[in-house]
């Protein structure tokens, strides 16, 4: 099909999860591939159940991993609306359909009934389904049933012989056996469309060419083709992308980590890797390399490169990821995504004037290439804004009770304080600690790791140069001095 036009259509009873967001990410890659149409669809018809915020959180979370849409309920598009709440007098025209053609008929089984039928099918041996008990009613029945206040529901009349075939771009043919398949309920007794009939008029309503989606719901696809078939409609194509498990291949859960989008934005991940990551679920650029930018991902993709066996979810992996991110993308793309995470950690305002940003561009620089995400980020920047830090007490055992520390120390600080502002260097302060280092006749040890103590706090770090140049002269001689002050007040 040249014509080719996708969909995602969540449900909006909470967060966007990682399986979801894959499935997002597969729909539009391949429209994007294709130079085609991708279409937000929202499947919110269990009122019970959808959250008003969730509908919010989904189009964000969406947006910040750069999925962007066609059509859908806040751009609008030729064939909406793209809410299905919206959309009942297709459903019930559709349904209504069905019946007038004998290929529906009213159930009026109660909740408590349908469960007596299964649990004697089970005794039997049988796989539970609807006996059709209600199938050829008549309409005195039906009035008489419906005036003592039954509602009925709608079933559809599944053929009980011969198979279904699902043809599968990624799994080829599966057949299933239409002895396996029930009458499924297509119109709930409320009025209310079920989920595999709304979706089928739905796509066929919007000229979905592909349905792509996740294995879960390979199980439904057998009765929705019959629904297909049974309106007259052509059928899509089909496409089930694989599961996602944890690395134990366990179902997988909160204990493995962030399995939400919003979580991920939250921990500090980068939309170009959790993009790179959710890419790499399930599909292979057919090479060795892991690490692509979304357009050559997008250039590459297709249906031949995704596996029919489950993908499994490894955090560690895309946190690595992560880093090499943060050290391969250009300096400011990093320091606009660490921008929030320095306001709430208070270290800058709202409004910040050309110095700070650009002091913050220094910091950002001088820590990206030793973190993994961005709060990582952010602790490892805390001593660059705040002086009031306590001094690792590994560190000071090991640095800062040493004999002579002080006097080291303050012979650092004089080399330091004969640095000029305008000069205060990686390249030159490093200088003067060496001539230091020299005319002392002293390992580079013995004074580098107690100035980076005194400066940070911490004992590892960037470089200790990096530190000193992005602090700038004042502040390092104000924090040696500090440091030695502390000393003493200790062994006083």
């Amino acid at each position: 099909m040249d014509n080719v036009r996708v969909r995602f259509a969540p449900s909006p009873t909470g967060s966007l999860h990682i399986g979801g967001a894959r499935t997002a990410l597969f729909n539009w890659l391949f429209a994007r591939n294709r130079r085609g149409v991708f279409i937000l669809r929202l499947e919110d018809t269990d009122t019970g159940r959808n959250l008003e915020e969730a509908v919010t959180q989904i189009e964000s979370n969406l947006r910040w991993l750069g999925l962007d849409w066609d059509e859908g309920p806040d751009v609008g598009g030729p064939l909406g609306p793209y809410c299905q709440s919206e959309r009942s007098e297709l459903y019930q025209r559709e349904a209504q359909r069905l019946l007038e053609n004998g290929h529906a008929y009213r159930c009026y089984c109660t909740p408590e009934e349908l469960a007596q039928q299964r649990e004697e099918a089970r005794k039997r041996g049988e796989v539970p389904r609807y006996d059709r008990r209600c199938c050829e009613l008549d309409e005195e029945v039906c009035r008489a049933k419906e005036a003592a206040g039954i509602r009925p529901a709608l079933r559809i009349k599944v053929p009980r012989t011969g198979t279904t075939v699902v043809s599968d771009l990624i799994r080829g043919k599966v057949s299933f056996d239409n002895t396996t398949l029930d009458d499924i309920v297509i119109q709930k007794s409320n009025g209310g469309p079920t989920y595999n009939f709304a979706c089928v008029v739905d796509d066929h309503a919007m000229q979905i060419s592909h349905v792509i989606r996740a294995e879960e719901h390979l199980s439904n696809t057998p009765k929705q083709i019959v629904i297909f078939k049974l309106l007259g409609y052509d059928l899509p194509a089909f496409a089930h992308v694989p599961m996602i498990l944890a690395p134990d291949r366990s179902k997988l859960s909160k204990r493995h980590g962030a399995t939400a989008v919003e979580e991920f934005r939250t921990e500090g991940f980068l939309p170009e890797a959790v993009v790179n990551y959710l890419a790499l679920l399930g599909w292979s650029p057919g090479d060795e390399q892991e690490q692509m930018m979304v357009e050559e991902i997008k250039s590459r993709f297709n249906f031949e490169a995704v596996s029919k066996h489950a993908a499994i979810y490894d955090v560690k992996k895309l946190t690595w990821l992560n880093a090499q991110y943060l050290n391969a993308l250009p300096l400011s793309r990093v320091v606009e995504a660490a921008f929030p995470f320095m306001q709430e950690a208070g270290y800058i305002g709202d409004t910040p004037d050309s110095g700070e940003l650009e002091y913050l561009t220094r910091v950002v620089e001088t820590v990206r290439s030793r973190v993994h995400t961005l709060v990582e980020l952010c602790d490892a920047s805390r001593y660059f804004y705040r002086s009031d830090f306590e001094y690792d007490e590994k560190g000071v055992r090991k640095h800062f009770t040493k004999q002579d520390v002080t006097r080291l120390l303050a012979k650092g600080r004089e080399a330091l304080a004969g640095v000029p502002a305008d000069q205060f260097t990686v390249a030159e302060t490093e200088k003067a600690y060496r001539k230091v280092i020299e005319g002392l006749k002293i390992s580079g040890g013995a004074l580098f790791h107690p100035t980076r103590l005194a400066l940070s706090g911490r004992t590892v770090g960037p470089g200790l140069f990096d530190i000193v140049a992005t602090l700038g002269r004042n502040e390092c001689l104000s924090r040696i001095d500090q440091a030695i002050d502390w000393i003493h007040s200790q062994l006083a």
